[in-house]
């Protein structure tokens, strides 16, 4: 394990800092309660903890109000909440081609069982949507725009901000999926317009798996949906409207949390535009040397402007599966295969006829010698006949 090259950071970055790591440790030996349900000191030492993070996280999406920063289980679980809690029967919803099944599955049940219509717009032949096909889309019950900001396949960042000024003129909501962007990619809820932006802790944002969460601005109309303990007003029989509580029941992953709070302090470090910055120079270096070895042929954009540092190949001839599983145990190399839980970027890219892409993603913690060793090994898996 020591020795592995990691190159599958779409999934969940790997190492976390070493803060993080230590933070957790310490932070739950001593203050592993459960926050706003007593009041003796280790819960409100706690509570501070819980809110810190509320707020940091605010500050980061520049919202208003940190009451409104909700924690989840991961982005999948907010994405859910904010499908279900902004749409209702009779509803449109607009989405795209790029999305992860995060925003797919959940759309679609709704789609099956006749509740709401939904719309999905394409991208082009460089992995971007096209804002007026957004506009273009809107109809009379139109009620939410919901788009990925960074594509887990093909890593390109898509104009959220135009989009949101779209919805924002329209007078309709709009959602965004920053899974692979938000802690690598600034993003503003109010100058994007943006009205609830869901995340995941584990990825950019340098925390532990099992932690996401979302924000929701001012005025957005988002119903509760799960409902149960909040420590507050527990003779109440309804499940409480007032934020953080509509989006959230019972305890908190609290060791999630204290993880979140020290990836944010390492973020706020480092810089994010910092850690962008190298690692698609990185990016950069991989894109040009694949595109260099014959029987290789990668899908991404041209340029490293708006875009993550995600990239996705085959080899011509060879399966996808077959390519990683050889990367792994021939090159101690950990990437992705397959269809990434986003099947129509496969279906546009015709990817999904032979089982998917390899995936390569990397993270803060790769190196240029990272990169030529992955390189090396590509060049021999693409010389090798079959």
């Amino acid at each position: 394990m020591d020795n592995i090259i990691y190159l599958d950071n779409a999934a969940t970055t790997f190492p976390k800092p070493p803060e993080v790591y230590d933070f957790m440790n310490e932070f739950y030996r001593k203050h592993g309660v459960n926050p706003g349900r007593s009041g003796y000191d280790m819960t409100l030492e706690t509570e501070e903890i819980v809110h810190g993070t509320r707020k940091m996280l605010t500050e980061f999406f520049n919202g208003t109000d940190p009451n409104r920063l909700t924690f989840s289980y991961n982005a999948s679980d907010s994405l859910n909440m904010i499908i279900d809690g902004l749409t209702s029967k009779g509803d449109h919803v607009i989405t795209s081609n790029l999305e992860h099944n995060s925003v797919l599955r959940p759309l679609y049940h709704k789609l099956h069982d006749k509740v709401i219509e939904v719309t999905y717009i394409p991208f082009d032949s460089k992995g971007y949507i096209d804002p007026d096909d957004v506009k273009k889309a809107i109809k009379k019950n139109t009620k939410l725009v919901i788009l990925n900001h960074g594509s887990n396949v093909i890593g390109t960042v898509q104009p959220i901000g135009e989009a949101g000024n779209i919805c924002r003129e329209s007078g309709i909501l709009f959602a965004v999926d920053a899974s692979q962007t938000a802690g690598v990619i600034k993003i503003d809820v109010r100058e994007m317009n943006i009205d609830v932006i869901a995340f995941t802790g584990h990825k950019c944002l340098m925390g532990p798996t099992g932690i996401g969460g979302s924000y929701v601005c001012e005025n957005v109309p988002i119903k509760g949906t799960r409902f149960g303990g909040t420590g507050v007003r527990s003779a109440y029989p309804f499940h409480l409207e007032e934020f953080p509580y509509r989006l959230e029941c019972g305890t908190l992953n609290i060791i999630g949390v204290a993880g979140l709070h020290a990836g944010q302090k390492w973020l706020h470090e480092k810089g994010i535009e910092k850690i962008h910055e190298q690692e698609m120079y990185l990016w950069d270096k991989l894109r040009k040397a694949l595109q260099e070895i014959e029987n290789v042929v990668t899908y991404c954009a041209d340029s490293a402007e708006n875009h993550n540092a995600v990239l996705s190949f085959n080899i011509k001839g060879w399966d996808s599966g077959d390519v990683g599983t050889i990367l792994d145990v021939d090159y101690n190399i950990a990437c992705r295969t397959g269809l990434q839980c986003a099947p129509l970027v496969h279906a546009g890219l015709k990817t999904d006829r032979i089982h998917g892409t390899v995936r390569l993603s990397l993270g803060p913690f790769n190196t240029e010698e990272h990169i030529d060793l992955a390189v090396e090994a590509i060049r021999d898996i693409a010389g090798t006949k079959r």
